[in-house]
């Protein structure tokens, strides 16, 4: 399934778990918040909905093909 995967600015803490579990993913902007890397496409759907799960402020949103959040 295509997941649409988005960081939500303002939610974000900064706590690199993602940037750490899936670097390739995941990076860390000028100001230190995560964001999405086009390359988050080659995570599989577990990967990309555990990575969702295990961000401590929730900040990682994960849509599916019909725009409904499902993390």
């Amino acid at each position: 399934m295509a997941y649409r995967v988005e960081i939500d600015q303002d939610e974000c803490m900064s706590s690199g778990r993602c940037v750490a579990d899936y670097p390739a993913a995941f990076a860390f902007d000028d100001d230190e918040l995560a964001t999405v890397q086009p390359t988050v496409g080659n995570l599989t759907d577990q990967q990309i909905l555990r990575a969702a799960r295990n961000c401590p402020s929730r900040a990682i949103n994960v849509y599916d093909s019909n725009g409904n959040l499902l993390e």
